[in-house]
């Protein structure tokens, strides 16, 4: 007791107890010795704890002391150190009651503590061990807690975790990390309150500025975080609510990241942001765009990261969300789609939900949005395609159609990637390949578009993902075989049309190459259009020229690339070469470079040489043995091996040279004797187009194809006849023979007594009779007269089934129709070989057709025959006149009467005549071997009742009018072929064929008249798409020159005439209201077919025939073919219909009314679309599918009737 009261005795008196062994510590003595003793004082408060009532009475001045100014401020580092830990055990030994009772005292020896504790981050230091023990024991004790009470407690905080956030590094071990949550966590979960400056310190290590800078300090915050959300949520809470809702940013420095900020909370503790949420939903529909932006940057980010349940977790926000892809702020809408491929990889569930959304994006008003929508798509597609639905792959689809290039080369491309790596590389299983099985029927398709761009790419995607031309041979064979296999029609003959356009460009090549050998001449154009930007191709092929001409090497190599003969590896070797020699390091963007490399793309045989023909031809050889892979591949067997011979029939067409070795012959062979007849034919095609050299190269295959020919030829199918006779006119030299052999007992056995035993030889006979129409001259002749004509087309001997039906399949036709129809069509063949009319069997053969036409396919009008015949007899009528046509020497007997009834098979009562003969129609346009007036026929499908026709006709028409017009630019049309060549000169044809239209019956019936318009517009709007070269008014000087003349098939009937004019009126309506630029001079005065409209009534000498288009200086191959029309110039002066003059007299007064009574509106003239009700309450349309409502007698479906047809039901 003494004892004790002596200590207290002495804390009263202010005298300071050292432990034992410790003397004075004061400024008198060394840093060394202080520094020594301090050591002593630090172990002696270490072995203390708060039950040591005694020695803390004892030490009490002691701990006094420490605190004085003369520690805190000392200069030693070792000294300050050492103080801090005496100080840090004080607290935990005097706990809870500390011996210091200033305030202003305690916040220096806390800040004084905090300083220290930037010895931390020397983790190396001697005295790391120290800083850690001062560390542990202030979190420990939560020293700190002691501050709560003091006014400056919010300093003292602040400038702790500022020190914290500091001095942590990556060297620190776990331990001290958990000792600075422990006591950072006590702060904020024991006070009363977070200061925003206290959270900003804690905030500003989640900016990802201050995150790359130091990761630890992050891990620090981020654990504090966690340890502290319910605590220091509200806090969070309050400082978003002043930043985003009431828009106090001067609140807080971190304002400006405050959308980074929640991200990163949301990333530690989603529920430290559960009232901060809802005012995100209102910020994503804030009026700022900018602000908008933010906010669905940072969802994006919260909604689509791997883990994240907020979408389930907060649907109202995500359906706000959702709304944002509707944008009106174009960068917002982007950002939603950006975030979409994230969404659907992280989240498939989601993808139901944001399907209806990419759709619209899809097809946004702004390239950049539609182009993202496919990256999204196609990203997600390529990682796993189960993360996709077909709507979504759909999209894709439809981009491929895209206005702009960027969009449809994207889409393009990513099918190509998702095809290859799903079918070729298998890497889902056999469900999703079958899944996308459809991706290389669509970009096959896309060949059909006009863009060059499109071309190129589709036929880069086929090398490169459809048939990769890397894979070895055999592979690549198998890889083609089965693609084919599976392919849909369109695509087939898409990838036909691809190999026969790179076979054109090959040959073009090689033509040039042979131009340049020769002395200087002009280039052809040919290759103009087949390469990018056409407008540049002129410069870039006469610069080829040039280096072709200066470099022996490169003509060399690129020789040796269009050589039939050159193989895969040689075309592979060569295009390096080429490429390495024009290529320049200095130069990396050579435009010139690009486009040869454009070239050689296309020209460059990747795929077919005659070790893949071979190759190609085993494959099919497995199928037809049964041991091939053909259930496998998803392929039957027989479907497989037809298309493996159609698609060696084409290649037969573009490699013709790769066929040339005995195994292909050989293989062929065994092919042609087989049972199936379709196997058969194949074979017999690729022979004719492939066997050119066979005699001399290969007579033992020779002698045994020969007799096969033969026996072909008489007993065959009569495809396989056709193929047999071309067969042995291609490879035989002594033909004549070999054809006489085949014609002496055909000729003799024909017999009517058997008819299915008759098609095959008046097949064949038809053929030879094309090939060699001198050599059997005479036979021919008595043939043609009796047989076909007396006996065959004359009887009907067999009566037809009775029924209402139009059509039959092919199989149902009776064996006597089909042996008519090939009589008929031997009589064409014999005709075409001839190839004049010195006999006049042209004009009988007419008289013929037109006849079988008049009578509705009934020749004997015995009523014997069935309608189904009746129909194919009609067009086998029809098509016959159409191919007589193409020979100029029978196109100049056809008269009128027989044109218009040729016409009217186009508006024939059965659907399938009407569509077999507009296709045959639309053949001989395309080839340029049709006249002119042929194309105006297609005007006449305007009131076809079906919308599938009208779209065809339509179709037919752009293709012709485009094709005419692309021959006029690249080829010098001498004027008096102009007539047949440019598109514009179909309106006479047209007015023409409408004014004789047996539907036209009163003259000023306005609903006629208005079918008159359709049918005008039908063909008038794609003629007028373009005003090229004011081609406007040159269709309406030639309209008012019509006007001018009379009809020149009935001149003096003044009903007719009457007609003339209304039509024209119609025409003139039309121009009129579709064009601002009719008024303008036309350039040249048109030129009016003779035959068709008499001298004008001011004749005037006849002019020159001008051309509208201006073609180039190179004269084409194709004209021979074109047709020798005679014509008269209607050149006028005062030709306006409203100028005084003879047409004045002409004009019925009433015409004007009813024709300026139609209404001219575009949505009537819809392609192919129905037209919509007239002012009286019935449309066009309606008339035409017998649908009208206004009771007139007279209303029927003209579209079917023939001259003595009978209206359609």
């Amino acid at each position: 007791k003494d004892s004790m009261a002596h200590s207290k005795n002495r804390a009263t008196d202010g005298k300071i107890t050292y432990p034992p062994g410790v003397k004075e510590i004061s400024d008198k003595i060394s840093k060394e010795e202080m520094v020594r003793r301090l050591k002593m004082v630090v172990k002696t408060f270490m072995d203390m704890d708060q039950d040591s009532e005694e020695e803390k009475e004892l030490y009490l001045n002691l701990a006094l002391h420490l605190a004085s100014d003369f520690f805190l401020k000392h200069p030693d580092k070792d000294v300050r150190l050492l103080v801090a830990c005496c100080l840090a055990d004080i607290f935990r030994i005097y706990a809870p009651e500390a011996p210091y009772t200033s305030p202003d005292k305690l916040k220096d020896i806390f800040m004084f503590i905090t300083r220290q504790l930037k010895g931390l981050e020397d983790t190396k230091s001697a005295q790391f061990n120290r800083y850690f023990y001062l560390l542990e024991n202030i979190a420990w004790v939560k020293s700190y807690n002691i501050c709560f009470e003091l006014e400056d407690s919010n300093e003292i905080f602040t400038q702790l975790y500022r020190t914290l956030f500091q001095v942590i590094n990556n060297g620190h071990n776990q331990k001290v990390h958990m000792h600075m949550v422990d006591l950072m966590s006590s702060i904020v979960c024991e006070g009363d309150s977070v200061s925003q400056e206290l959270l900003d310190t804690v905030l500003v290590n989640l900016v990802p500025a201050h995150k790359n800078l130091n990761k630890q300090a992050y891990d620090l915050a981020k654990a504090l975080l966690k340890r502290t959300a319910q605590a220091i949520e509200p806090y969070i809470t309050n400082f978003f609510n002043q930043v985003l809702m009431l828009g106090k940013t001067s609140v807080s420095d971190l304002s400006e990241h405050v959308f980074d900020l929640i991200l990163e909370l949301y990333n530690i503790d989603s529920h430290l942001l559960l009232s901060v949420l809802p005012q995100l939903e209102f910020k994503l529909k804030s009026n700022d765009n900018d602000e908008r932006l933010q906010v669905v940057k940072l969802l994006a980010k919260m909604f689509g990261a791997k883990d994240s349940e907020l979408a389930s977790q907060n649907k109202p926000l995500w359906q706000c969300y959702l709304g944002r892809f509707n944008d009106i702020h174009v960068p917002v809408r982007l950002e939603c789609v950006k975030f979409a491929s994230h969404c659907l990889m992280n989240h498939p569930d989601l993808a139901k939900d944001l399907t209806e959304y990419l759709k619209v994006r899809s097809h946004d008003p702004e390239e950049a949005i539609r182009h993202d929508v496919i990256v999204s798509i196609v990203t997600a597609s390529k990682k796993d395609l189960s993360l996709v639905n077909d709507h979504l792959l759909n999209f894709v689809k439809e981009r491929t159609l895209d206005k702009r290039w960027r969009v449809r080369k994207e889409a393009m491309m990513g099918l190509a990637q998702i095809y290859k790596k799903y079918t070729l590389q298998a890497e889902a299983g056999k469900e999703a390949a079958k899944q996308i099985s459809w991706i290389k029927d669509k970009l096959l398709h896309i060949y059909y578009q006009n863009s060059i761009d499109d071309r190129l790419l589709v036929e880069r995607i086929f090398a490169q993902y459809l048939v990769p031309h890397n894979l070895e041979t055999t592979e690549r064979m198998k890889c083609l075989y089965y693609l084919y296999a599976t392919l849909d029609g369109n695509a087939v003959k898409a990838l036909n049309e691809m190999w026969k356009c790179q076979n054109m460009l090959r040959h073009n090549v090689k033509d040039l190459l042979d131009l340049i050998k020769q002395p200087k001449v002009g280039f052809s154009s040919q290759l103009f259009g087949n390469l990018p930007d056409p407008g540049k191709t002129q410069d870039f092929v006469k610069k080829l020229a040039q280096v072709l001409e200066e470099d022996e090497k490169i003509r060399k190599q690129l020789e040796t690339l269009v050589s039939p003969s050159c193989s895969c590896k040689q075309a592979e070797v060569c295009v390096k070469e080429i490429t390495k020699k024009l290529g320049s390091p200095k130069q990396p963007s050579n435009p010139f470079l690009e486009m040869v490399k454009f070239l050689l793309e296309r020209i460059a045989p990747v795929h077919i040489d005659t070790e893949s023909i071979s190759a190609l031809i085993k494959q099919v050889n497995k199928s037809i043995e049964g041991t091939a892979d053909d259930e496998d591949e998803g392929v039957p067997t027989e479907q497989a091996i037809r298309a493996g011979l159609e698609l060696l029939k084409v290649l037969s067409f573009t490699h013709p040279v790769s066929f040339h070795s005995a195994e292909t012959f050989e293989s062929l062979l065994g092919c042609l004797k087989m049972d199936d007849e379709k196997v058969a034919e194949a074979a017999l095609q690729i022979f004719k187009n492939t066997g050119n050299k066979l005699e001399e190269s290969f007579p033992h295959i020779k002698s045994v194809l020969l007799p096969v020919l033969q026996h072909k030829a008489k007993k065959g199918s009569p495809r396989q006849a056709k193929y047999a006779i071309h067969c042995i006119h291609a490879m035989f030299s002594n033909r004549d023979t070999h054809f006489a052999q085949i014609f002496e007992p055909l000729h003799k056995s024909v017999d009517t007594d058997n008819m299915e035993q008759l098609i095959t030889p008046l097949t064949t006979l038809g053929h030879l009779a094309m090939l060699a129409p001198e050599q059997f001259a005479a036979p021919l002749k008595s043939l043609v007269a009796n047989f076909i004509v007396k006996d065959l087309l004359m009887n009907d001997r067999i009566p037809g089934k009775k029924t209402t039906k139009l059509w039959v399949p092919d199989d149902e036709v009776s064996p006597e129709t089909l042996a008519k129809i090939q009589g008929l069509k031997l009589m064409v063949r014999w005709l075409l070989g001839v190839k004049n009319n010195q006999s006049k069997s042209g004009n009988s053969t007419l008289r013929m057709l037109t006849a079988i036409l008049s009578s509705d396919g009934d020749l004997t009008e015995q009523g014997k025959i069935g309608k189904p015949d009746m129909s194919r007899l009609r067009l086998a009528a029809g098509c016959a006149i159409l191919r007589l046509s193409q020979e100029p020497c029978y196109h100049e007997i056809i008269t009128l009467e027989q044109y218009q009834l040729c016409a009217l098979v186009i508006n024939d009562e059965c659907y399938q005549v009407r569509q077999a003969f507009a296709q045959k129609l639309h053949k001989g346009l395309c080839r340029l071997r049709l006249p002119l007036e042929y194309l105006a026929v297609f005007t006449l499908c305007a009131k076809d009742p079906v919308k599938e026709r009208r779209a065809h006709a339509r179709q037919c028409l752009v293709k012709n009018i485009n094709l005419r017009r692309e021959y006029l630019k690249q080829h010098a049309a001498v004027s008096e072929k102009l007539i047949s060549l440019l598109p514009e000169y179909v309106v006479p044809y047209a007015i023409h064929l409408l004014v004789h239209d047996p539907d036209y019956v009163k003259v000023q019936d306005i609903e006629q008249l208005k079918d008159i318009k359709e049918a005008l517009w039908f063909v008038l709007e794609i003629l007028m798409a373009k005003n090229e070269n004011n081609s406007h008014a040159f269709i309406r000087k030639m309209v008012e020159n019509i006007k001018q003349t009379k009809d020149g098939q009935c001149p003096d009937d003044p009903k007719m005439n009457e007609k003339l004019y209304t039509v024209c009126d119609v025409a003139m309506n039309i121009v009129i209201s579709k064009s601002t630029t009719y008024s303008l001079e036309s350039p040249k005065d048109p030129v009016l077919p003779a035959r068709y409209f008499t001298q004008p009534d001011k004749p005037k000498a006849a002019n020159v025939l001008g051309a509208v288009n201006k073609p180039l200086s190179a004269t084409g191959k194709l004209q021979t073919k074109l047709s020798r029309m005679e014509t008269i110039s209607n050149a006028s002066s005062n030709s306006n219909p409203s100028s005084p003059g003879r047409s004045k007299g002409r004009l019925v007064s009433q015409t004007h009314i009813h024709v300026s009574s139609l209404i001219y509106t575009r949505d009537l003239h819809s392609r192919g679309s129905t037209a919509g009700p007239n002012a009286t309450g019935c449309g066009a349309g309606q008339l035409l599918m017998g649908e009208c409502g206004c009771g007139r007698e007279e209303t029927r479906v003209c579209a079917v009737k023939m001259i003595r047809g009978t209206p359609a039901k």
